[in-house]
């Protein structure tokens, strides 16, 4: 089963035990916590490569290598081979920030219009940096921190890939006009 099957087959409302302790990051405010072995959570979104799960009256974001504790399996960090391509690193890095969701929303950060712009540079040294301008929904979400780790984390998965940093901007600021017409269409925003 592929990683998206295996996501997919869970169900908004779920309820699940949890399998063993497991870090979770709480939605809003960005602070990992353990939730316990055998505590019952509610899946809320299934999105990318992370579920969103309820639990006494709280979210909580359960990142792919933490899976396991869902009773699915833990998802590798996502890679390239050493050889890669400069095209290939580059189509990498778009397609990692594609997996990457704001918790409470089911469209991705690039469709949703919330990334501005993507610099790859390398340096004499060879290594690559990988520079995200991005923005959220609104200045105040409390989420930016964790859509910015979640990017850097799947985006450093790629060996040739030696730091990413993420610039969050408010200028523009964003708007609906900003998101792809599938992510629109997904959200009933015509």
């Amino acid at each position: 089963m592929s990683d998206n099957e295996q996501i997919a087959q869970l169900s908004k409302g779920q309820q699940l035990p949890l399998q063993r302790d497991v870090d979770a990051i709480s939605i809003p405010f960005g602070k990992t916590v353990t939730l316990d072995e055998d505590s019952i959570v509610s899946v809320m979104q299934a999105k990318g490569s992370t579920v969103s799960v309820a639990f006494e009256g709280r979210l909580y974001l359960v990142e792919g290598a933490n899976l396991d504790a869902l009773g699915l399996e833990a998802l590798p960090r996502p890679t390239l081979p050493e050889d890669a391509s400069e095209e290939q690193i580059e189509q990498f890095v778009w397609d990692q920030l594609r997996t990457c969701f704001d918790p409470e929303i089911p469209v991705n950060i690039v469709d949703l219009g919330l990334v501005y712009g993507c610099r790859i540079e390398r340096l004499i040294s060879g290594e690559r940096i990988v520079t995200i301008r991005m923005t959220l929904t609104a200045p105040g979400c409390g989420m930016g921190d964790v859509i910015a780790a979640d990017a850097r984390n799947k985006i450093l998965g790629a060996p040739q890939i030696a730091r990413v940093h993420t610039e969050i901007v408010f200028d523009p600021p964003w708007s609906r006009e900003m998101m792809s017409e599938e992510a629109r269409l997904e959200l009933g925003m015509f």
